[in-house]
């Protein structure tokens, strides 16, 4: 007999976590409605806890009674590992392999045995036995991510592509201006630009730039297009307009001839969708039954916003194909981001509906930055609908960004084991975890990372689970490392060989920024700080700072001499990438982002660059800093080198290794 209450056995069987430690350190119990909000949208028959008792009977006798086989079989490095079949008779099973053709699986007792190594690719099993037939996805991948070869200490930016306006932009910055931003940092001896993603966003009104709320993990944005002939310089901007850029695209697309069918049925759903919507209106649960359960008919879809979409698509999909093939002809890469979710109101979540948690937010637990939670404003996706279907939408996001990327960073890896789960209508501070099937995921980021030959980063900052810690250097993967982080804490060290090292990020304070602690008010005045607190924080602040210039010597009162200082000291460490964020190289004050808040609480990913990229370039003393930064790197490299030269000369040569002398 199960010793637990049955609503805690409930979640177990469904990977709901029922205690967890905040980022304020705290032991939570989770409340019971919680874990019964959060059971009901995993499927359990439950609306409260007396009902979990019998919910949890009816998932057990589905379970019993479900397929004999999990529906994901993980072959690392193609080897099948045994599968044992919950059946009493015979069994048949058949592997159809990803590039076409059938090899017959052993299925000798019930148990399924195949000894030679499979390709890499997802693949479908399918097992008779007792008169039905189950299938499942056996994703074959290496057990490590693949990695560039050459030099271990490489450099390059970080940057937020809309705001890299030169004299030439619209109101955003295009793949135009991505191009020479990428020829200039390649000059400068650098071999990465890193971008946040490029995915579409909603740009009429109500517009949300934000890159991490995009209306399809699966798409890239219209506003990044290079108009060519048709493109008008837009000067004297204020701020970065996501809706007046649509509007510079809808007026350049309007006097080409719209794209036709590209046989990419996807597409083509995406282009209807967003017909739809601009006929229907934004949010599809308010649409009609039909076209709300996925079921567009003509008079749903506006064929004009359809064309609009197909065509900028396909126009994206040569150009970006074209910025790839001539940035690896430079021997420089592009970063790009994997996003965690979508926009709820999006394409990813109307036509995967089944995918999708209704009724629940992600977001974060209390922490020291957001003592009373965070909701990011996406639905997560249903880890056991997810597996059922082979992660299929989500291989297919992590393509997206792979098929483009030299680099490819995960923001929020821990997702790939667990996500925080909150309720609508309640408090943040009231949600609790849910597990995720992370060996299946990192499979199949090893697998996209070796098809498409992108290193990969994994964003793990905050607080990160066990098994994540374990996984990255197990899959090749590298962390990231914060410097305005690390020096949070009493011991602070410099980043190590599988770290990717920062200043700072899109979700931080500008370097300026933190030194004069423009965040603390900011969350101040946005209500994510109580005034309270506030003392404590800035005292916090000038510990950290004080442990900062205790490393790297400088002072406060010279910000421009400490960021030199800061910048040095990462290039001579032991990081093989180092990507100091753009705005950083002439000490903007002001963060592009405020996590946390919303884009009409706050000009979230709207503010434009002091400088124009044509004057960055010329500007002599981000000038001095890339040169520093370069030469850092280039020492870092042959100091090394120098010592293994050095330490290879000097090794005793076992007799065994002697040669023969007559």
């Amino acid at each position: 007999m199960d010793p637990r209450p049955p609503l805690h056995a409930l979640c177990a069987e469904l990977n709901v976590h029922t205690r967890f430690v905040d980022g304020l350190g705290r032991e939570v119990e989770v409340a019971p409605e919680t874990l019964v909000a959060i059971c009901a949208s995993l499927g359990a028959e439950v609306e409260r806890e007396s009902d979990a008792a019998g919910a949890l009977e009816t998932l057990r006798h589905t379970r019993e009674n479900g397929p004999v086989v999990p529906p994901v079989i993980l072959a690392w490095d193609g080897l099948l590992p045994q599968v044992q079949v919950r059946s009493i008779g015979a069994v048949q099973a058949t592997l159809t392999l990803e590039g076409g053709g059938d090899v017959v699986i052993d299925a000798l007792a019930g148990t399924l045995n195949h000894p030679f190594r499979l390709p890499l690719g997802l693949h479908r099993l399918a097992v008779d036995t007792a008169g039905r037939r189950d299938h499942a996805t056996v994703i074959s991948a290496p057990t490590r991510a693949w990695r560039s070869e050459g030099s271990a200490h490489r450099w390059g930016i970080n940057a937020h592509l809309a705001a890299l306006r030169s004299l030439r932009s619209r109101a955003v910055a295009d793949l135009r201006d991505l191009e020479r931003t990428c020829e200039w940092i390649a000059e400068a001896g650098g071999d990465l630009v890193a971008v946040l993603p490029l995915l579409p966003t909603f740009n009429d009104h109500p517009a949300e730039p934000s890159p991490y709320s995009p209306v399809s993990r699966l798409f890239w944005s219209e506003l990044i297009l290079d108009l060519g002939d048709r493109h008008r310089p837009a000067p004297d901007v204020a701020r970065l307009d996501v809706s007046a850029a649509d509007a510079e695209v809808r007026a350049a697309l309007a006097t080409m001839t719209p794209a036709g069918s590209t046989g990419d049925a996807e597409l083509a759903r995406y282009a209807a969708f967003r017909g739809a919507q601009a006929r229907l209106g934004r949010n599809w649960r308010d649409w009609p039954n039909e076209a709300r359960l996925g079921s567009l008919a003509p008079d749903h879809v506006d064929p004009d916003e359809a064309s609009f979409h197909m065509t900028a698509q396909t126009l994206l999909r040569a150009q970006l194909s074209d910025l790839r093939r001539g940035l690896d002809e430079r021997g420089i890469r592009l970063g790009l981001d994997l996003a965690v979710g979508a926009h709820p109101d999006g394409y990813d979540a109307w036509s995967r509906q089944a995918l999708f948690a209704e009724g629940i937010a992600v977001g974060a637990p209390p922490d020291p930055g957001f003592p009373s939670g965070q909701d990011w404003g996406f639905s997560p996706i249903v880890p056991g609908l997810s597996r059922a279907e082979g992660h299929r939408y989500l291989l297919a996001c992590i393509e997206h960004q792979a098929s483009l990327a030299g680099v490819l960073r995960i923001d929020h890896v821990m997702a790939f084991s667990r996500l925080y789960w909150i309720p609508h209508g309640f408090d943040l501070d009231r949600g609790a975890y849910v597990s995720y099937p992370s060996h299946e995921l990192f499979a199949l980021l090893t697998l996209t990372s070796s098809r498409y030959r992108c290193d990969v980063v994994g964003e793990n900052l905050g607080t990160v689970p066990r098994d994540i810690v374990e996984a990255l250097p197990r899959h090749r993967v590298r962390g990231m490392y914060l410097a305005i982080f690390a020096v949070a804490g009493e011991d602070p060290r410099p980043p190590d060989r599988d770290e990717v090292a920062y200043v700072g990020s899109h979700d931080t304070p500008t370097f300026v920024g933190w030194l004069e602690g423009r965040d603390i008010d900011e969350r101040v005045r946005t209500g994510l700080l109580d005034q309270e607190r506030a003392p404590e924080e800035r005292t916090a602040r000038e510990e950290a700072i004080g442990r900062l210039i205790g490393i790297t010597g400088g002072s406060v009162d010279d910000p421009d001499d400490l960021l030199d200082r800061v910048l040095a000291w990462l290039a001579t460490s032991d990081s093989p990438l180092v990507l100091p964020w753009l705005e950083d190289l002439w000490l903007e004050p002001d963060q592009v982002n405020l996590p946390g808040t919303r884009s009409i609480d706050r000009p979230n990913w709207q503010r434009v660059m002091s400088q124009p990229l044509d004057e960055l370039m010329s500007d002599p003393g981000v000038r001095r800093r890339l040169e520093a930064l370069d030469r850092g790197r280039r020492r870092t490299e042959s100091d090394e080198r120098r010592q293994t030269r050095d330490a290879t000369a000097g090794r005793r040569v076992p007799a065994s290794e002697t040669p023969e002398t007559p």
